[in-house]
């Protein structure tokens, strides 16, 4: 791959319609605020021939149509960015989802409080009380990877994936949670369930969640999990209940 440096960002090649814009080859909340300096900027200004801008942790892919311009057009532009941006860390929206954690929909739970040395109440605790910054999106439509897990629940990955995760399933491995949004295989633990649907075809905006929106959880007993999974089901569910106000 092509890999040309300009000051501290990198432009990549992503195949023969698309580059990536570097800012940082980790995790950091700073780089990603650089990120979505650019995805902003780049979406204000509208420059013919972009397809689609996708945000990643540390950088963001840009996808063109090469009859309608061309990477080195699109990089120059890019780069005549770069100097005016103007980074923030502020999160988009505030969601509150609610969670069940009972044993049958969090098979990993004792597991998870027993090799972090808490009980399962203190694991569901920890859990709960954090508020996650939604670093992108991926790798299936409406997957959050969010951040912030506190230190004394991170674990790495599972050693053996599952073959199926039940859609919904709340998930932690390292210094981050997420939710599945469908049935798939994973590796994360699985330490809790939520009603809602991060993706639902049928929304006017189907994906819940946008990269850099925060979420926080609210446990929930299994009636009101039951009830809310019939709502969602009917249809007759209240979304935008689960936006609190910044």
């Amino acid at each position: 791959m092509n890999h040309t440096a300009l000051s501290d960002v990198a432009f990549q090649n992503m195949g023969d319609t698309a580059f990536s814009v570097e800012f940082a080859t980790k995790v950091d909340r700073a780089a990603n605020a650089r990120v979505m300096a650019l995805h902003r900027a780049l979406r204000s200004a509208a420059l013919p021939g972009v397809i689609e801008a996708i945000p990643s942790f540390g950088a963001l892919v840009i996808q063109y149509d090469p009859l309608l311009t061309s990477r080195a057009v699109l990089q120059e532009a890019v780069a005549a960015m770069l100097p005016g941006l103007k980074p923030s860390q502020a999160a988009g929206r505030l969601w509150c989802l609610p969670v069940c954690y009972d044993a049958d929909l969090a098979p990993d739970l004792a597991e998870v409080a027993e090799r972090c040395k808490l009980s399962p109440q203190a694991v569901i605790q920890g859990h709960a009380g954090g508020r996650y910054f939604i670093y992108m999106l991926g790798f299936m439509p409406g997957l959050a990877y969010m951040g912030g897990l506190a230190e004394n629940l991170q674990l790495p990955r599972r050693s053996a994936p599952r073959l199926k995760v039940p859609q919904g399933s709340v998930a932690i491995a390292e210094a981050m949670t997420t939710i599945y949004p469908w049935e798939s295989p994973g590796g994360w633990h699985l330490i809790g369930r939520t009603p809602v649907r991060l993706f639902d075809q049928n929304r006017p905006a189907p994906i819940l969640f946008a990269a850099g929106d925060e979420v926080t959880f609210r446990p929930v007993a299994r009636g009101e999990f039951d009830a809310i999974t019939a709502q969602v089901a009917a249809g007759s569910f209240n979304y935008a209940g689960l936006e609190l106000a910044p």
